[in-house]
């Protein structure tokens, strides 16, 4: 059962011990077997998106942080861990963690969750999903005290004005973080909405840059952990077009800077909207034309599983005068596909990347995530 509230004044908090027993408590399941739950497609009838006849509202923080009554939404946290090993090896993780809220019609909105973990040391990617109804009537967006609190079965996560907290586990991985904003809050597209034309309106914003501390346990070892995260919240109206997808990413770099750029896919793979948001060290947000961004794709992954061939590696150029910045991405595991058919109806690969290039005539390096949706058939 999921469990939805707005933010109270108690933090409920997680224990290493409780931590480790939900761990070898879920030992012996499958990190993605959820077996009797349809896709979304399957339970609920697709509603198609409306135009509005009224200007839509402003974002206000931190009362548009909890959940609304719309057709989508979602609470999005991608990052990058290390650790000391007790013999003094350094270990890197990547992390994902989502929520996804989904409402059609006058149905119970459905929960759908994504856990995954980038062993870097071990060479190996794991992910966990799970799905459910709920019960019981959403609580309104609108709250004096603001901020969200929601959890999907032993998984949790909350956050009032960039002060945030994750939980969340599977078979032999659980992590409990801790993080804080370092920037402003970013609006994409300069107040926070993006029109999709057809297919409807989103409000989204982002925490660019996280400071993550915590633990996290790893085959039951259990490690003091740090690093960045990013962060976004989307919502509103709009649906996934048929056969569509899209290639999105998020890099910090160490010179205290973020770029989130995106290109949507129609079904035929043609690029029909491109994004493209430069945030500076002092955190100020700037929108780049679509001209001044090139992707040339570097290779590509074949998945054994799904059989869908993804693009591995990136070079991004961006020629805007004030940026001048040229990128490589490479991903820092080949496979990090979450096939998720038992939850969200699909499959897609989100993974951690390393960052090497230029920007402004100075060498630069960072880390950050990459997904792309559309590749494999349902």
């Amino acid at each position: 059962m999921i469990r939805i509230w707005h933010r109270a004044g108690r933090r409920p908090g997680l224990f290493p011990s409780l931590l480790l027993a939900l761990v070898l408590g879920l030992s012996g399941l499958s990190a993605c077997a959820f077996p009797g739950i349809p896709a979304t497609s399957a339970q609920l009838p697709v509603v198609p998106a409306t135009a509005q006849a009224t200007p839509l509202p402003p974002i206000h923080l931190p009362q548009d942080e909890a959940p609304h009554e719309d057709l989508t939404e979602w609470w999005y946290y991608t990052g990058h861990l290390q650790a000391r090993a007790s013999d003094g090896r350094l270990l890197r993780y990547g992390f994902e963690l989502v929520f996804f809220q989904v409402r059609r019609s006058d149905l119970p909105p459905v929960y759908a969750a994504h856990f995954a973990i980038s062993d870097l040391a071990r060479g190996q990617f794991h992910f966990a999903q799970q799905r459910v109804l709920q019960l019981e009537p959403a609580s309104s967006a609108a709250s004096s005290g603001g901020g969200f609190q929601l959890q999907v079965g032993p998984w949790r996560m909350q956050g009032h004005n960039g002060k945030d907290q994750l939980v969340a586990l599977m078979p032999d991985y659980a992590l409990q973080l801790q993080l804080q904003a370092l920037k402003p809050v970013v609006l994409h597209n300069g107040d926070g909405l993006i029109t999709y034309g057809l297919a409807g309106f989103s409000y989204y914003y982002s925490r660019t840059r996280l400071a993550v501390g915590g633990l996290l346990l790893d085959h039951g070892q259990q490690l003091a952990v740090s690093g960045l995260a990013w962060m976004d919240h989307q919502w509103g109206n709009f649906l996934t077009l048929a056969g569509s997808g899209w290639d999105w990413f998020s890099l910090q770099l160490n010179d205290n800077s973020e770029l989130m750029l995106y290109l949507i896919r129609d079904a035929s793979g043609k690029v029909i909207s491109t994004y493209a948001g430069f945030i500076d060290p002092a955190g100020q947000n700037q929108l780049l034309p679509a001209s001044a961004l090139r992707i040339q794709v570097l290779g590509s992954w074949l998945s054994p599983v799904t059989h869908a061939r993804y693009p591995s590696g990136w070079r991004i150029t961006i020629s805007d005068p004030h940026l001048a910045a040229q990128l490589t991405l490479q991903p820092e595991l080949k496979d990090q596909e979450l096939v998720t058919y038992q939850s969200t109806g699909n499959a897609y690969w989100e993974g951690a990347v390393s960052i090497q290039g230029q920007r402004a005539g100075r060498p630069v390096s960072g880390e950050g995530y990459v997904e792309l949706t559309g590749y494999a058939a349902a």
